[in-house]
């Protein structure tokens, strides 16, 4: 099964040529370009503060392509480049995806020493996970909150109790994502592509941000990807038992992120378009089966929501509605705003538009039908490709108009227009294909020591930071007694107290069920301890007024 098209025929008599000059001028404009680029990275790699990449990397991108058209035959590479890419190529696939894999540990590994402490998110799923353990308060928790991520914490927790075990499942899940990728893409292209698209993944400046994180959105996307391939593997492969399986997948990565619904939904209209009905009203009885075992599955989380929200669906609209956009479309306008950078890093970001220029190029074929080998075999090669792509656009528009902005939210378009990318430029290449992927891996290879160079040094000091304050507070009002923390760092200072932590909104809330109107007091109901902590700077803190209410007299 593969979503490769019929490779392009020899160009024919009559067509219009590009003058010979023409092509070397464009042959200059790609060298000098890619090489600009390639010493941007390294300088990223070694440390020194250098330019940008991409801008260099989007004009070699057209530049490569120009060379090569025209009515004459593209030359053969030079021997020596045949020679140098025909040693790598007794290298295997497999070994190259291993290779990857390690580089993601080695990167995990020396990215802790630069953010040791945990953040707020991870605080969060933490704080549940060390409750399930021992009963400590789940400071920060919130009904809307999946269960998937704690589950695993509480696993490792019970090995150590630690950051550092969390943030093991945190490797685990990425390792499982990365070598799915592989897998997967494998199966949808050639095993080398794969690598390449996999090193690309890694290279991302979205992606290894939050790789050595103890968060649920990278475990989640490679679960997607595994629904995305049974859908294809159900169409492409006739009597494929793909849809009797595909709950399961589904089920696990609703229940590490709630917010894989929205994309959930996307895989499914997208499916739609690119299959049309019929084809999928033919497999109506995998399809009623798969149903069926997918809403078995959900009948604990109806349960758990209807008892907590009154609706079934209680959590997932609450899920959406603790979402931080400011209007609806934020989260659009910010993905439209920081594509291709900040989803996919310098060279990912190029790649993941040639992907967009592929998915073009197939929806044209699909529509007007291929004048060399006609429409019915150009439909049955690209009908993958339109699914993956469409997939991935109609992601960007459901989660940008449904939540907030963040690149971890849209790993799965990344991952697909990724593959979509590096599948064109290898079929655009032609007798210099291979040529062409084992130069995108090198620079992929250098990317990912510059983007661990960039997260590690400007990205992650800042944080730090300010978790070292929230570090000596927290350590400051630990104590034997119960205790409780009104504070916007909640889940940060609740992990590192063992105590209860509110919001401040959380807390006004609370005061007249324990009996006062403005506040708990130093010492609340039932000997509770209770600590208003404020920073100089902090986030959803109250003003002087609000202040003096909650306080309301009490000793300070």
């Amino acid at each position: 099964m593969t979503i490769a098209p019929v490779l392009n025929p020899d160009p024919v008599r009559g067509r219009e040529a590009r003058t010979p000059r023409g092509r070397r001028v464009a042959l200059v404009v790609a060298v000098v370009t890619t090489l600009a680029a390639v010493v941007q990275q390294v300088l990223h790699a070694v440390g020194v503060v250098g330019g940008q990449p991409w801008p260099w990397l989007l004009v070699a991108a057209p530049a490569w392509l120009l060379v090569r058209r025209g009515p004459r035959a593209t030359p053969a590479p030079p021997p020596l480049v045949v020679r140098a890419t025909g040693r790598l190529r007794r290298i295997p696939a497999w070994a190259g995806a291993v290779a990857v894999l390690a580089m993601a540990t080695a990167v995990w590994a020396a990215l802790q020493d630069h953010e040791p402490l945990i953040g707020h998110e991870e605080a969060v799923y933490g704080n549940k996970a060390r409750s399930w353990l021992d009963g400590t308060p789940d400071a920060g928790w919130g009904t809307y909150r999946p269960v998937g991520l704690p589950a695993l914490g509480r696993i490792a927790l019970a090995v150590h109790d630690d950051v550092g075990a969390l943030r093991v499942v945190a490797l685990l899940l990425t390792l499982f994502t990365l070598a799915t990728t592989y897998l997967i893409a494998a199966r949808l292209t050639t095993p080398r592509r794969a690598v390449v698209a996999t090193l690309l993944l890694l290279s991302g400046l979205g992606f290894l941000r939050r790789l050595p994180l103890f968060l649920n959105d990278i475990g989640a996307t490679g679960l997607l990807l595994i629904v995305v391939y049974l859908l294809v593997r159900a169409q492409e492969k006739p009597g494929s038992r793909a849809l009797m399986l595909l709950p399961f997948p589904a089920l696990a990565a609703f229940y590490l992120r709630y917010g894989v619904v929205g994309t959930l939904a996307a895989i499914a209209v997208a499916a739609v378009l690119a299959y049309g009905p019929r084809a999928w009203l033919a497999q109506g009885r995998r399809l009623a089966l798969g149903a069926g075992v997918l809403l078995a599955g959900l009948i604990p989380h109806f349960g758990y929501a209807t008892e907590a929200t009154g609706s079934p669906l209680g959590l997932v609209f609450s899920a959406t509605e603790h979402a931080g956009r400011a209007y609806v479309g934020d989260g659009l306008v910010y993905y439209l705003a920081v594509f291709p950078y900040r989803l996919a890093g310098d060279l990912g970001g190029v790649v993941m538009a040639v992907g967009l220029w592929g998915l073009g190029a197939a929806v044209q074929r699909r529509r007007r039908g291929d004048r060399f080998t006609g429409a019915a075999r150009a439909q049955r090669h690209d009908r993958g490709r339109v699914f993956l792509g469409m997939t991935a656009v109609l992601t960007f528009i459901v989660l940008g108009v449904a939540t907030d902005g963040e690149p971890r939210f849209v790993y799965l378009p990344v991952v697909l227009l990724t593959v979509l990318g590096v599948q064109t430029l290898a079929e655009s290449a032609g007798r210099w294909s291979t040529t062409v992927l084992t130069a995108v891996a090198a620079l992929a290879a250098v990317t990912v020591p510059a983007t661990a160079q960039y997260v590690a040094h400007d990205a992650m000091p800042g944080p730090t930071a300010q978790r070292l304050s929230t570090l000596a507070v927290a350590r400051q009002l630990a104590g034997d007694r119960p205790c409780l923390l009104v504070t916007g760092y909640e889940p940060d200072l609740g992990w590192y107290s063992g105590c209860d932590a509110v919001t401040y909104g959380q807390y006004r809330r609370m005061a007249p069920a324990a009996g006062g109107s403005g506040g708990l007091g130093a010492s609340g109901a039932s000997g509770v301890e209770v600590s208003l902590v404020l920073f100089e700077r902090g986030r959803l803190q109250p003003g002087p007024v609000s202040l003096r209410r909650l306080i309301d007299g009490r000793a300070t």
